[in-house]
């Protein structure tokens, strides 16, 4: 069984379960959009650009986390119940390993695409225009958020998360940098010999 179908395997299998009697359906649905997308975009660009197995594994692992938040709702996730539980915490803090994520992955697949297409030298301006980018799709998500309970009302109380913490938004977007930082600093060496191996 070759990498691109274990990949697939693993993204179907979570996909199925996350859909089956989710705690609602409509935040399930927006919860696991950006997987939705995700999936045909890599398909489309598998041959063309295949992107180093470092960045497929972490885009897979995202794309779980949004469909184990789908399922339960980012504020149910019982792990993270059991962890507020014992840690004294009152909310459950799975959206923040979400966003933490979402800073994290979109920061290593634009330092890939940067660097492949030679939009910019590898090195400190790369990094920089990487985590500029990932904040900038991070501050983007929010204002979805903020549009979808615009449009759908009380709907989309459990699609935000907020858990009536009033600093959410910031929090998630200073996850993300978080996430976006803690990319650079521990892969970008690892990420330089993948993308190195991709090349040869």
């Amino acid at each position: 069984m070759n990498k691109q179908l274990i990949w697939l395997v693993i993204f179907l299998s979570v996909l199925v379960w996350s859909a089956i009697e989710p705690k609602d359906q409509f935040t399930w649905f927006l919860e696991v959009l950006p997987a939705l997308v995700v999936l045909p975009v890599l398909f489309l660009t598998r041959e063309r650009f295949p992107l180093t197995p470092l960045a497929y594994v972490f885009i897979l692992v995202h794309c779980v986390q949004l469909m184990v938040g789908g399922h339960y709702t980012y504020a149910e996730v019982p792990l993270f119940d059991w962890i507020a539980e014992i840690t004294g915490s009152d909310r459950n803090n799975y959206d923040k390993l979400g966003h933490l994520a979402q800073g994290f992955v979109p920061t290593l697949v634009a330092r890939e695409i940067f660097i492949r297409l030679d939009v910019v030298k590898r090195g400190a301006w790369c990094n920089f225009l990487s985590l500029c980018l990932a904040l900038a799709f991070s501050a983007f998500y929010e204002l979805i958020e903020w549009w979808v309970a615009l449009l759908t009302g009380e709907d989309a109380e459990a699609f935000l998360g907020t858990q009536g913490y009033i600093w959410d938004t910031q929090s998630d977007m200073g996850m993300a940098l978080v996430g976006a930082i803690i990319c650079l600093v521990t892969l970008a060496r690892f990420h330089d010999s993948q993308l190195a191996k991709l090349n040869g």
